[in-house]
């Protein structure tokens, strides 16, 4: 597995008062890091070529993606989870320029959440991370035909 919570050492120590200062751009930031690289890793198997694992990734980590993958999960999310998504979609203020600014904003919040978790609580972050896999293997069977 990736990332499993009881090996997971994060390079972050700070004390929760740290973290609670923290900006939801640096979240962001920091959970924009984690999402990309739990979907590169569960795109290495079957093995392909370069271009073809870079092509499922960015489908993955695009802005409409995450947003989707955030709506999944909200029906979920504890009332401390749901006031750092508003943190971070509060803080989404840039224009993006090829997305929707709501797509954007709920991105930015997926984003921030998984920063959050990251320093925080790494155990709920791999909950998260399995409940977006799961809906990952339904959307790509529903769309390509692909068989687990």
């Amino acid at each position: 597995m990736l990332f499993d919570s009881e090996d997971l050492t994060l390079p972050f120590s700070g004390t929760s008062s740290q973290v609670q200062r923290l900006s939801p751009a640096a979240l962001a930031y920091l959970g924009d890091a984690v999402y990309e690289l739990y979907i590169r890793a569960l795109y290495l198997v079957p093995p392909r070529r370069l271009q073809d694992y870079h092509d499922q990734v960015v489908s993955q980590v695009r802005a409409e993606s995450q947003a989707r993958h955030l709506r999944s999960l909200q029906p979920h999310l504890t009332e401390t989870e749901l006031k750092i998504l508003k943190r971070g979609r509060n803080s989404a203020s840039r224009k993006p320029r090829r997305v929707d600014p709501e797509i954007y904003q709920q991105a930015t919040s997926l984003e921030t959440l998984l920063g959050y978790l990251y320093v925080t609580d790494p155990q709920r972050l791999i909950q998260l991370l399995t409940h977006i896999r799961l809906n990952l293997t339904t959307e790509d069977i529903e769309r390509e035909g692909v068989t687990g």
